[in-house]
């Protein structure tokens, strides 16, 4: 029997220091946390359903008619078209309004469009929604412009 006291000599079975990096758990945790997140983003991602009108053009030779915009300006100014008017007698000018250009169907089945200056404050344009929302006004269109 022989044994090896001292010395550095290197024998059959030495394998010395090991200076590489060993990388396998760092591949293989890299390799778990792909799978989970490949698995995990279908799952994350929300469908909303939108209602939007068919995309059917109207045919040679019908009159479409022009939409009802409410225009919010700066410092709570609201417009029916051209014709200004006041939050507390916006959803009566109306009424008023969309019985004028569609007598058959009653103005709270009627689409709206609201478009607001951009410096108007949140706070305006949500108490025009609200008032409209309140009297029973639910087909609202928001109109916004590319910059």
């Amino acid at each position: 029997m022989a044994a090896k006291v001292g010395g550095k000599g290197g024998g059959k079975f030495d394998l010395g220091q090991n200076a590489d990096m060993n990388v396998t758990p760092f591949v293989d945790v890299m390799l778990v946390l792909l799978i989970i997140f490949m698995v995990s983003i279908p799952a994350a991602t929300v469908s909303i359903k939108l209602d939007l009108p068919p995309a059917i053009p109207p045919p040679p030779g019908t009159k479409v008619k022009e939409p009802t915009l409410i225009n919010v300006q700066r410092g709570g100014a609201v417009f029916i078209g051209e014709h200004p008017t006041s939050l507390e007698r916006l959803t009566a000018d109306l009424a008023t309004q969309l019985t004028h250009d569609d007598p058959t169907t009653p103005p709270t089945e009627q689409r709206v469009y609201i478009r607001a200056d951009r410096d108007v404050l949140y706070g305006d344009f949500m108490s025009v929604m609200n008032t409209l929302q309140g009297n029973g006004f639910y087909q609202v269109a928001l109109i916004n412009e590319e910059l």
